[in-house]
């Protein structure tokens, strides 16, 4: 054997129990009791939890963004950050340029990033010009391996917004195709009248954020989305879930048959917009914006009866220098914030320690969902004989203080500063190979292979 793990408790969505795990040509190759086994490596995992590595279906690296300002992660820091929070595999957006074909803005994203990601990716195509070329190229954009597509349903001074008609046909080819269409579900006209009154008001403060930003813009857009689905009888999934009410909406239409997915992100699930109101209130200002506890309530409750069946991080990082230059108003900071490191040390210990999801769950929603609706499983997102030995060994006791001395995103602030959490990840294997160890990171830049991903599952 390459590697075998002894003495674990492995951890799946429908299970736990106790376990050796052995690692054979970069695959799992047996799991059971291996105590008689030679191995090049022996890890002895006892009292520890074995996972499949977590995966980030929703990250930006390396891109310019609100203000022509670029992250302050590429693809080498932010996937070697990712890799110390044990996170195997990101799956991120490509970018199309007005009059660009779509084949070749994926083509373009794919370069910038395979000589630099340190664990294995994917892309979502990201559609701002619908012409006829690039929507008739959908079939085989999805045939090479991209098999999402995202876009926004505000921004629209940006140029990004897709008109209705457009959005319902896309959605439509889309699944046709055997695609799928991920939407930002904002109302623009909502967002932009309120950002205008706002700012002519002089209320330029970082609480005017998300009060440019209402629960109403997303709730209106999250209720046409589920429309369009429903009358393409589509896949759809909404990305950064952060209301009640939106919430609600799509635990309704999944009730009356939609099939409509969601996710939510770390922040939605801990941090309420009170940080608007802190001194630096400024660097929590991404979008959609925080919101209250009653959304939390209510997402969480979306993650425990399955109508949020992911949770991702919406990664998108800048330095206090990149969010301070716009501190004299909420509309002139680069909306974003850092996350990708800390999905799996903040899941486990807002949702496992505090009682509000199981083990179980934590996996369903970080690893096991993520890889079926997104075409990467079973090679990624389960411990099964046959899959790649994407592993983590999670230490449950090791507590760790978050914050920029402790954490490895390109951002010089976390935006759960000074949170201590309670269990955070050893060891990171990506497809057998120790990728971090006792907190340090082993891998190599431009290691990660490059996910060809298959038909998207509904679930």
């Amino acid at each position: 054997m390459q590697l075998v793990i002894k003495n674990g408790i492995l951890v799946t969505p429908f299970n736990t129990f106790k376990a050796d795990l052995g690692v054979k040509n970069n695959k799992i190759a047996a799991i059971g009791d291996l105590s008689g086994l030679m191995a090049e490596r022996i890890i002895d995992a006892q009292g520890m939890y074995v996972f499949p590595g977590i995966i980030d279906v929703h990250t930006h690296f390396e891109i310019v963004g609100g203000g022509g300002v670029k992250t302050a992660d590429d693809f080498y820091t932010g996937t070697k950050a990712a890799a110390l929070g044990g996170v195997t595999t990101i799956i991120d957006f490509t970018k199309q340029e007005k009059d660009e074909f779509i084949s070749d803005a994926n083509n373009k994203r794919l370069l910038e990033a395979k000589d630099k990601v340190c664990i294995d990716f994917g892309l979502h195509s990201h559609f701002t010009d619908l012409n006829k070329d690039s929507f008739d190229a959908i079939p085989d954009v999805i045939n090479a391996g991209y098999s999402t597509f995202k876009l926004f349903m505000t921004y629209k001074k940006a140029g990004f917004l897709i008109e209705d008609g457009e959005l319902l046909e896309t959605i439509r080819k889309t699944h046709e195709s055997n695609g799928m269409v991920m939407v930002h579900a904002e109302n623009d006209s909502i967002c932009e009248y309120y950002t205008e009154k706002y700012i002519n008001e002089g209320k330029l403060l970082p609480k005017y954020h998300a009060c440019s930003r209402p629960n109403i813009a997303e709730a209106e857009a999250v209720s046409k989305a589920a429309l369009f689905a429903s009358e393409t009888n589509s896949l759809l999934y909404i990305v950064h879930l952060s209301t009640a009410q939106g919430s609600q909406i799509v635990e309704e239409a999944r009730k009356n048959g939609v099939k409509i997915m969601a996710e939510t992100c770390p922040q939605y699930l801990i941090l309420t917009d009170d940080k608007y109101l802190e001194t630096n209130g400024h660097y929590h200002i991404a979008a959609p914006p925080l919101r209250k506890k009653a959304d939390q309530d209510k997402l969480w409750e979306g993650i425990t009866k399955g109508y949020i069946p992911v949770v991702s991080t919406d990664h998108c990082s800048f330095t206090t220098k990149q969010k301070d230059a716009g501190r004299e108003s909420f509309k002139d900071v680069p909306p974003g914030i850092p996350g990708t490191e800390t999905l799996l040390p903040l899941m486990h210990h807002f949702g496992v320690n505090q009682g509000r999801i199981s083990f179980n769950k934590l996996i369903e929603v970080l690893c096991h969902n993520p890889a079926k609706i997104f075409g990467l499983y079973p090679n990624k997102g389960t411990l099964t004989v046959g899959t790649d030995a994407d592993i983590i060994i999670f230490d449950p006791n090791k507590k760790v203080r978050l914050g920029a001395d402790t954490l490895h995103m390109g951002s010089d602030y976390s935006p759960y500063e000074g949170i201590e959490v309670q269990g955070y990840p050893a060891t990171t294997i990506l497809r057998g190979n120790i990728i971090v160890e006792n907190g340090q990171f082993l891998g190599k830049e431009g290691a990660g292979q490059f996910i060809k991903r298959q038909k998207p599952k509904y679930l």
